[in-house]
């Protein structure tokens, strides 16, 4: 059951007048008629008044256009059928009492304020006002609308909690990255330095004139204070035990360089990592000299050697 505004009306009709007075009139009568024929004296007055409540009830639900399941014509059917159940209270009357021009009579005063009534509501509508039918489009196109709305309402709420799940998942990848970029930086900071070469010692220089022989006058060469400079290995020495498993299951990283370096002392960094990818542990050569470096320190304060 929906209700829509009502079309404009004018602010007075001459009809409303002779259906005011038709109304009172039918009032009575059927009021007066239905006690009578009832015969239960006063309290006859209830269903009276009770059928002349839902005549006037009617009436207005006309004016404002009620319709009940989206049907126009199902106020104005109920009213009327209201209107022919009193019309017919009525005749019954007049045949119980034996009055002829009664029972013809009778029911004309209800049905005459009815079809007035209904002149007076079409004449005070304004012409150029929208019908129901019209205001009725227009109430659901509102709906519609509205509808939408809480639609939009909804979809933006959701892309918004979807866009700070997002935002907060890119910021936990840039913190981890960060991070990261740290600990690397770190590492790099605690890796051994790397010595440069001793420079190369100063020759003896012949002296002008003199043959390479003859070295009685010629200045002795000097002996130079630093040690004879360690040829560098150009070329990684191979591991004497490739083929042989260690016992690296269930260690941490460390603990596996520390393993490696043990079985062989004179491998390289990027031996150890070798070795240890052969065990299926991932390491770079960076990390394999910082615990290198770490077993050295250890040994050194200990006063042991590699």
């Amino acid at each position: 059951m929906t209700t829509v505004q009502a079309p404009q009306k004018r602010h007075t009709s001459p009809l409303l007048y002779p259906a005011a007075l038709l109304s009172l009139a039918s009032l009575a009568w059927t009021t007066w008629s239905l006690v009578d024929l009832l015969g239960t004296g006063l309290i006859g007055v209830t269903v009276a008044a009770g059928a002349d409540i839902i005549w006037g009830s009617v009436i207005i639900a006309e004016a404002r256009g009620l319709r009940v399941a989206h049907k126009p014509w199902a106020v104005p059917a109920f009213g009327w059928a209201a209107l022919l159940v009193v019309a017919g209270f009525l005749a019954w009357h007049g045949i119980a009492t034996g009055s002829p021009a009664m029972a013809a009579a009778g029911p004309f005063l209800p049905l005459g304020a009815k079809a007035v009534w209904v002149l007076a509501l079409a004449d005070m509508r304004d012409p150029a006002a929208l019908t129901h039918d019209e205001l009725h489009s227009l109430a659901e196109m509102e709906r519609g609308m509205k509808l939408e709305e809480e639609q939009h309402r909804i979809e933006m709420r959701r892309r918004t909690m979807h866009s700070e799940l997002v935002m907060r998942e890119v910021s936990t990848d840039f913190d981890i990255e960060v991070m990261r970029q740290d600990r690397a930086r770190e590492l790099q900071r605690r890796r051994p330095l790397e010595l440069a070469a001793a420079p190369e010692p100063v020759q003896r220089t012949e002296a002008v004139g003199e043959t390479p022989d003859q070295t009685d006058d010629a200045p002795e060469a000097r002996v130079p204070l630093t040690p004879a400079e360690t040829p560098r290995i150009t070329r990684e020495a191979p591991l004497m035990r490739d083929s042989e498993p260690l016992p690296l299951q269930g260690v941490s990283k460390a603990e596996a360089v520390r393993i490696v370096r043990a079985a062989e002392p004179t491998a390289s960094a990027p031996q150890i990592v070798k070795r240890l990818a052969q065990q299926g542990i991932e390491a770079d050569a960076g990390y394999v000299r910082t615990v290198l470096s770490r077993i050295k320190q250890r040994n050194t304060t200990d006063g042991g050697y590699l």
